[in-house]
Order: structure tokens, then sequence, then C-alpha cells
């Protein structure tokens, strides 16, 4: 169809439109609560007394959510009724981001409709499903059972294109708060999140169990758990209606308009409409011009200015100069923090007294203007609880500086302290070890781009006030485009001891690679050692700790005596289970054979679901062995996080 023959379908479009001068009868619309609901159970009779402990059932729920002041906490509560074959159990569950009073109004309402028409009449069981709250009954004991079935979808009216990468952010989202859902005890067994999808639209998300489950049945979505997602915020406020009449369609004419009228109506339309055709042909092809106009002129200056638009897209982040050579003192010595690998790092505080950590990029670093515009684009888009956040960034001449946000102390100046190992128990460092593999997967899988950290190590680990873990430093990540899994480098950068072999000896590295150094960090948590210590104490030849692994960690893990390889200052309150699982999957880690080694999801995974069986892993990989092969490596021994308490 050409240009002319769409405008000439608008144009009768635009007059039939305008040609319906009369309304239609609106209708009375209905309550929109009930999304959807399940019969099951089969029938009971009438007047029987299941029938009456079910009612009972019913009038005692619906009285435990009357008011404020009896609504559980949680809002959820189950109820048995009755004894033998005639016993019912039932329970209410409102989402947990609804307020007081609509989830009690959602209850009464799921109490009166269960039994109606519309519900599950004479039904021994019933699932009713509805934006706020969820109202389950049945003859069958179910609470603290995972149930999978029924279960139910319900799509949007609203369709893409290309619904792959929508799709996968999705997932990675709901990963994200099924592991917040499981492990957050303020809220448990709910969680809600959103991402950027593109520059103007977020997705949100949200997922609930009923809180009699374990963590192991967090995972499914089925009646005992439930999960959403859209492309606007529908959780955190109120999302009920009451049904309103529909105001009243207009008075029809009752008088037919007089023979002259109707001849002098005719008239008019027979001169207006052809002018109002000229009209619109003529705002048209001026809009199709301009705006055809503007495109190429756009597209002509596009690839020129194509740095400067990816800085100025971030202008919100730029600092001035001087603010933050008055808020370091002019650098002094006095506030430096550490040496990093691109260059020193510097404490700044604000007039308003809030503290920066400032990242002084040195001109011998070989970090050019594209390296530096990508560090500032990509941390200007990541935004995760285990990534350290950048505040801001400044040119300025030659001066290239990153502003990010000032943690507490960076992991390796406690585990490998003989004071401050001890504020770190074993609660403490399991819950370090889950937060760098959040921030991994995040970097993996979620990211707007796939990027590969390649120099993860315990400096590089930052912790908050809470001994939360930060991932830092993505100076010498490499930027992935979605698709691409991996890459070939003669560039070897990284720190000695973290480096998968086949990115040490080949150049080849890959999100395997920070599996690799994943899993050495790992064995460095549970044993308070450097992986270098064991380089310098071990005689007879150079090994590091990998070597250390493959003859003692390998060894108590077969052995069962795991328990030897623990820091001796968390022996006492240790869960003996999780260790055995953390040195599991570390094992796995840092195996030899690339495709052996677990993604970032299955280690997530892992970590948090007992019903996961742990394939056996081979024998670690260790490389080296004559200390002259330490010179063919670039090794980063200083990073920016060397960061003392405040």
């Amino acid at each position: 169809m050409g240009f002319s023959d769409k405008l000439i379908v608008f144009i009768l479009m635009f007059i039939s439109y305008n040609d319906q001068i009369i309304p239609a009868q609106a209708e009375e619309p209905t309550p929109n609560y009930l999304a959807w609901n399940f019969c099951i159970d089969g029938n009971y009779t009438a007047n029987s007394t299941y029938k009456t402990n079910l009612n009972l059932l019913l009038n005692s729920l619906s009285t435990t959510f009357e008011n404020n002041n009896t609504i559980p906490p949680n809002g959820y509560r189950n109820i048995t009724v009755g004894k033998g074959p005639d016993t019912v159990y039932g329970s209410l569950h409102c989402r947990e981001d609804v307020s007081p009073d609509k989830c009690s109004d959602c209850v009464q309402l799921a109490t009166e409709e269960v039994l109606s028409d519309s519900g599950c009449p004479n039904s021994k069981g019933a699932i009713m499903f509805y934006n706020g709250c969820v109202l389950r009954y049945s003859s069958k004991y179910f609470f603290s059972i995972l149930t999978e079935e029924p279960s139910q979808e319900l799509t949007s009216e609203a369709s893409m294109k290309n619904p792959g990468p929508f799709l996968k952010l999705v997932s990675g989202l709901l990963d994200d708060l099924v592991i917040d859902a499981v492990t957050n005890s303020s809220r448990p067994s709910f969680a809600t999140g959103s991402t950027n999808y593109t520059r103007h639209q977020d997705v949100y998300a949200m997922v609930q169990c009923t809180p009699d489950l374990t963590p192991k049945g967090a995972r499914v979505l089925y009646p005992s758990c439930t999960f959403r997602f859209e492309i606007y915020n529908f959780y955190g406020r109120s999302i009920f209606y009451s049904p309103t009449r529909a105001s009243s369609p207009p008075t029809p004419l009752l008088i037919p308009p007089s023979p002259i009228q109707s001849t002098s109506n005719i008239t008019n339309l027979s001169i207006a409409v052809p002018l109002g055709i000229a009209l619109l042909i003529c705002c048209i092809a001026v809009w199709w011009f301009c705006f055809h106009k503007r495109k190429m002129i756009s597209k002509k200056y596009s690839y020129a200015n194509d740095m400067d638009q990816d800085i100025q897209s971030a202008e919100s982040l730029q600092f001035n100069f001087n603010m933050i050579s008055s808020a370091t003192d002019n650098f002094s010595e006095a506030n430096k923090l550490g040496e990093g690998g691109f260059g020193p790092v510097y404490k700044g505080t604000f007039c308003d007294g809030q503290e920066i950590a400032v990242k002084r990029l040195a001109t011998s670093s070989g970090q050019g203007d594209q390296e530096f515009k990508n560090e500032v684009m990509l941390l200007a888009k990541l935004q995760h609880r285990n990534l350290v956040r950048l505040l801001g960034f400044c040119l300025h001449g030659q001066e290239k500086l990153l502003m990010y946000e000032l943690m507490n102390a960076s992991l390796d100046q406690f585990i490998f302290d003989d004071v401050k190992r001890t504020y770190l128990d074993w609660e403490r460092r399991y819950k370090i070890i889950g937060g760098i593999a959040r921030g991994l997967l995040y970097l993996h899988e979620d990211s707007r781009v796939r990027i590969i950290h390649r120099d993860l190590k315990t400096s590089n680990i930052l912790l908050a006030e809470d001994m939360t873990p930060k991932i830092s430093d993505f100076g010498m990540a490499r930027l992935f485009v979605v698709d691409q899994t991996q890459a070939n480098t003669a560039r070897i950068v990284g720190t000695y001891g973290y480096i998968a072999p086949e990115y040490a000896l080949h150049g080849h590295f890959s999100v395997k690679s920070d599996v690799f150094s994943f899993g050495v960090l790992v064995l460095e948590i549970l044993s308070g050692k450097k992986n270098t210590v064991f380089y310098e104490s071990v005689a007879g030849g150079a090994q590091d700790l990998l070597t250390y692994v493959s003859k003692n960690a390998w060894r108590h893990w077969q052995n069962g005596s795991v328990m030897e390889l623990l820091d001796s200052c968390m022996k006492e309150n240790c869960s003996r289970s999780e260790l055995m699982r953390c040195v599991h999957i570390a094992l796995l880690c840092v195996q030899d054979s690339i495709a052996d080694r677990p993604t970032m999801t299955s280690i997530i995974l892992m970590l948090h679901s007992n019903s996961v069986t742990l394939p056996l892993p081979t024998r670690p990989a260790y490389f080296v062995s004559d200390p002259a092969m330490e010179d063919a490596w670039t090794v980063n021994e200083v990073s920016v996080t060397q960061v003392d308490p405040r």
C-alpha cells in the first residue's frame, strides 16, 4: 500500500469517526478483583457436616482479617476445622505490599464469593486468586507442602516484536527476586524489584510464597507461590477499586430535526468536508517533510559525534574538577586510600558531609579516552546491591577521575588480618560468598551487556558497613555483546593465582574464567589464607593455592575431613553441611576443563538449594610449577580497593 493509499484510509477513518455523533449505551462495569479460580477435590452434599465445617472455616478467616488489629503481621493465616473425613483445611494470604484495609476488603470478598455461582459452590476444595490475596481450602492437608497443581498463567494483551531479550531480562530479575525472597529475613517469602529494559522503560516484578514453605520450595510458581511482572509499577500501592456506576449516557434527542434544518446541515457538510480533507492533506505533507528532513540531518552527524553523545548521556554524573580537588584536599597524601592498578585512590568529603572514593587515573596507566568512556558508560548503567556504585566522573584536561561510593574496607583486609578476621564468622562469610556470586551473575547474565571482570580477587571485593560484599574495579573488564561467550586477547590482565589456566596460557577468556577466579576466592574465604602464602611457605618448588587444593583440599573433600581446611576462628560455629557444599562448589569452579565448570546461575542454585545434586568434580587445575613462568604473566597485585575502615 503506497503513501497515498494509506492517506485515503486515514481520511476515511477520520470521517467515519466523526460521523458517529450519537454515543452507544454504556455498560455497567463489574468488579475486577478475581483473577482466576480453581474448583478441586470433588463435591460435598448439601447440609452435610463438611458444609458446616467449611462455613465455620470461612467465617473464622473472615473474622481474623476483619480489621487492622486482627490481621496477622505477614498477612497469612491457616485454620483447620473438623475431624476425620469432614476435616476442612483453609488458608488466606494477602500480598505484603497492599494496605491492611485493602487486604481486609479482599478477604471479605473472597470468603463471600467462593461459595457463590461465580466461585466454587459445593466443591470440597477451591483456590481463589485475587490481585491482592489468595483464598484456599481443601479436604486434604496442604500446609507447609509444596503444591504444583493446578497452575495458571495470565498474559498481558500487549505484545512485542522481539520478546527474546525482554524475557531474558525478566528471567534474570525473577532469579534475583527468588533468591531475595528466600534469604531476606525482614520480608521472608516476598520480594519486589525492577530493572531497566530501555532508556525510558522499566520492568517491575514481584514474587511471593506462603510463609509456611521452606526455602526449598521457593523457586516454583504454583498455588504455593506466585509471580508477576509488568511494564508498569503495580506493587507498593492500592490495586483494588470498587465498582462504580457508569455515568448516564447523554439524553437522546426526542424531537427529530425539521426538514429545513436537515437540508441546511447537508449543505454545510458538502462544503466543510472537502475543505477539512484539503487542510488535513496539507498538514500531513508538512509533517512528513519536516520529519524526514530532521531524520536525515540526525543521521549525518550521529557517527561523527558518537563519543561526545555517549559522554553527554551521562552529563548528570559529571562533577566539577575544582569541587573534587577541594573534597580531597588537593589530592593530599593524608587522604590517599591506596594505589590501584590504574592509579591512586583518594578519600573525598563534600561540604554536605558525603564521603566518596576518587579514582585518579594515571597518565601512564595505558587507559585512553575510549577505555575511560567504556568504564563510565558501563558503570553508570549497572545497578546491583553487590556492585560498587559509580557516583560520577570528571574530565579536566589530562585528568580523568571516577567517583565511587566509599566502602568500609576490602575483603582481604579482614580475612587475612589476625584481629579483623574474627569479625567474619561463618554466617557472614557465607553471606559474602552468596553476595559475590549474585554480583557475578548480574555481570554475566543480567546486565545490558555481558561483562567479564577478569581480575576477581579479595582486594576487589569491598565490604559495606553491614558486611554486604560489592564487586569493584571494572577498569579491566571486557565488554561483550549479548550473544558472545568468549574472546581471545594478547594482553593478559589479572592477578597471579586467580587467572584461569586457559587465559594465562592461551589468552582465551570467557565467563568461565571469572568462575575459576570465584572458586579460588571461595577457598581463600573458607581457609583465611592467601594463595601467595602457599607459594612462599611450601619448600621444594613454587606452589600456589591451587596446588595446595590439589594436594590437600582435594584429599580432605574426598575423605570428608574438610573441617581441616576451615579458618580456625570459625570452627566452633560453622555449619558442616554448608561448608561441604561451599568446598564442593569451589572444586567445581577450579576444574581444568572449561565445560565442566558451572555457570554462575548454577552456582547460585547450588548455594541456596539443598535439593540440587552436585556433580562430582575432577582434579583441580594447577599451572604454576616453575618460578620462571611468572615473568610471562602480567601481575596486578595492587587494586583500587585498598581502603582503610572509616
